[in-house]
């Protein structure tokens, strides 16, 4: 019966644990970027995008397929990024498995 309760003390504790690591992935971001930096995404760790930055010379009213492509790429990569960092945040306390629902 000690042993049940040691258990389950160590299991609310990494439940906690894995509560604040998820609550500090919402403070972090991370940028994407494409065509050289001309477009750049900042997205949260929990993969909501924060800004699109697009420099002047990325837009061209006769090319605008370009830019899409470009915003595109960027957010993706941005998405990515944020993929990576939920793993790394919260891989820490899953071992590496997928969780579903988790992050």
């Amino acid at each position: 019966m000690n042993n049940m309760n040691q258990m389950m003390k160590q299991v609310k504790k990494m439940q906690e644990q894995m509560l604040k690591a998820q609550e500090e992935l919402a403070t972090k971001t991370v940028e994407g970027s494409s065509g050289g930096g001309v477009v750049t995404v900042q997205v949260s760790g929990h993969k909501q995008v924060m800004s699109i930055n697009i420099k002047p010379e990325a837009v061209d009213p006769d090319d605008v397929e370009m830019l899409q492509d470009l915003v595109m790429t960027a957010v993706n990569d941005a998405l990515a990024k944020a993929e990576e960092l939920a793993n790394a945040d919260m891989g820490k306390f899953t071992g590496g498995m997928k969780i579903p629902g988790l992050f």
